[in-house]
């Protein structure tokens, strides 16, 4: 029943739309005979009742159109709003053949069992290269100073002279650790050998590795120094291997390494020195191991250390 009367508008709607053009016409011809011949009282009678009944006829399209709408819909059929039709319409069809772009995003989307997780790998990379740049330049930014230095106890478990250099020792020494490290001195000319084995002493643990006369050396030990005298700076009474040594007012983690081409320690060097008290300091604070006390030299004050 809904069809029929679906179908019955849809002809009903066809012939008004001709009849309508038709009155259009129609109208026209009219009213430019009216105004070739001046028009006359019948003329404009005529026009005006042509006017009317091209009105009339109008809101009955509309109706049998509303109409015609409610029908479709209640035989499932679904509205669709027509798009204008343009010339640049007519040409994208020549490429409704090939895929659209938002298609081929979503194929080589990480959810695409095809791609093989590229995409994601790509993404890690970036992602990891941005945290490395932002490392780097969050390391670039810290301050030069003390805390930069990896400072550490260590205990010297064996000392023997290099064996191509009368100037200098070999130490074994344990940083807390799981090996030893392999730490070359010159202090042979200084402090006697028996003053070297089986002491605690303070190392800089993040110095690059060097050789010295063909032994890699994997530190530094920390002492007073002048041309004519070096002391060994000694660190307070119950420390162990790997405790740090820090200086208060300079807090912050240290380098996992230093670069050498920063020259890091070298501007750090001239600020380490020995006070009247032959503390060991920096900028004037002094150089502690958190509650085990301060680190100092045996006689040597206003100093360097080095």
């Amino acid at each position: 029943m809904a069809a029929l009367a679906l179908r019955v508008c849809e002809q009903r709607a066809s012939q008004a739309e001709e009849i309508v053009a038709t009155l259009k016409r129609q109208l026209q011809l009219i009213t430019s005979q009216a105004t070739n011949s001046a028009g006359t009282a019948q003329t404009s009678q005529e026009v005006v009742r042509l006017q009317d009944e091209n009105n009339s006829l109008t809101k009955q399209v509309e109706a049998l159109k509303q109409r015609l709408c409610y029908l479709e819909i209640m035989n499932g059929k679904k509205q669709v709003q027509l798009p204008k039709v343009s010339s640049t319409a007519t040409s994208s069809n020549k490429n409704d053949a090939s895929p659209p772009k938002a298609a081929k995003t979503v194929e080589q989307s990480p959810t695409n069992p095809d791609n093989k997780g590229k995409p994601d790998q790509k993404k890690e990379k970036k992602q990891k290269k941005a945290e490395a740049e932002t490392k780097k330049n969050a390391k670039n930014s810290k301050p030069i100073d003390i805390s930069r230095l990896n400072l550490k106890i260590g205990h010297i478990v064996s000392v023997k002279k290099h064996p191509d250099a009368d100037s200098l020792y070999v130490e074994e020494v344990n940083v807390g650790e799981e090996s030893p490290r392999t730490i070359v001195s010159g202090l042979v000319r200084h402090i006697p050998i028996e003053g070297m084995q089986d002491r605690l002493a303070i190392f800089c643990c993040n110095l690059k590795p060097a050789k010295m006369r063909g032994i890699l050396s994997q530190g530094m030990i920390m002492c007073a120094s002048s041309p004519e005298k070096v002391e060994i700076i000694n660190p307070p009474e119950g420390c162990v291997p790997g405790d740090r040594v820090v200086v208060e007012e300079y807090p912050g983690e240290p380098d996992t390494l230093l670069n050498p081409k920063k020259k890091i320690f070298e501007q750090i060097q001239p600020d380490l020195r020995t006070n009247d008290e032959c503390i060991a300091t920096y900028k004037g604070c002094k150089w502690t191991v958190k509650g085990k006390g301060i680190c100092k030299a045996p006689t040597m004050a206003g100093f360097n250390i080095k």
